[in-house]
């Protein structure tokens, strides 16, 4: 009889044990799921005290009426924040936010001070941060991923895009080849187009070019009447290939600093890159 009561009651606890796994698997499977609340365990391990979350982060977050939102959040061991965006599509103005963060209490999730209504809310893992609904819950669906900021090293993750005109774009590759400026060579090749009279102006590496241009909607752009002097060098196959792509361009790109000149949707002709002077 003791020895019956005994098999019951052990069999008893193992069915509890197991129900007890069940239970916490079940719970660890809910909450691990998009579109559910992110919660941490009850360890004293979490991202705000494990994690080495200050710094920039950056991506481009979905948006409804425009290209993309080009964000840039940078955080500091002091709780402030700075919050760069950007509306893709809508001009090149970028809009500043300042303010504090606090984390909540399981130390996984930052509230924005400038957030309203619900919004403000990131959760912060290794390297990135997650930006979550009204309700603190991760965006489901095919754009979930869209809705992360990776951790970068930059402080300034956010540069407005250069002007195509009034800038001097050093030129740094032709038709897929890295430009490598010879020894002999006293100046850069580059090329500003200028306002005034729609002309273009530059150095091709070994002779001084000018000229005119044309633009059209669509970052549709043509060069005209492209002249130089006739100096000779050693090396003009760069010079060459630099006025090649004047007369076969018909559209540009611009990035940040970056500037593409095209053909139609081939590999980019030439690149260049901005150069500010003082």
């Amino acid at each position: 009889m003791k020895k019956s009561a005994v098999l019951i009651a052990g069999g008893c606890i193992m069915m509890l044990l197991s129900s007890c796994r069940d239970q916490v698997k079940a719970e660890s499977y809910k909450n691990s799921g998009k579109g559910t609340p992110l919660t941490a365990g009850a360890t004293g391990d979490n991202s705000e005290t494990s994690l080495d979350w200050n710094g920039t982060y950056k991506g481009i977050l979905p948006c409804a009426d425009c290209e993309g939102i080009e964000t840039a959040l940078t955080l500091t061991k002091e709780s402030t924040y700075l919050l760069e965006s950007r509306y893709r599509g809508k001009g090149k103005q970028i809009y500043v936010e300042q303010g504090t963060f606090s984390w909540n209490t399981q130390g996984n999730t930052i509230q924005l001070s400038g957030g309203k209504d619900g919004l403000g809310k990131y959760f912060v893992g290794e390297n990135m941060l997650i930006q979550l609904d009204r309700s603190g819950q991760r965006v489901s669906g095919a754009l979930a991923d869209n809705y992360i900021l990776k951790k970068t090293g930059l402080t300034m993750a956010i540069v407005s895009d250069a002007t195509l005109t009034e800038t001097y774009w050093k030129l740094t590759e032709v038709m897929g080849k890295p430009l490598k400026t010879s020894a002999m060579q006293k100046r850069e090749a580059h090329l500003i187009l200028k306002k005034d009279g729609s002309r273009v102006q530059g150095f091709g590496g070994c002779n001084t070019f000018f000229g005119s241009y044309g633009l059209n909607p669509g970052n549709r752009i043509h060069f005209d009447k492209i002249a130089s002097t006739m100096m000779a060098c050693p090396d003009m196959e760069t010079e060459s290939g630099f006025f090649k792509v004047l007369q076969m361009a018909d559209n540009y790109a611009i990035q940040g600093d970056k500037l593409q000149l095209n053909k139609a949707r081939m590999a980019p002709l030439a690149k260049f890159e901005a150069v500010y002077l003082k």
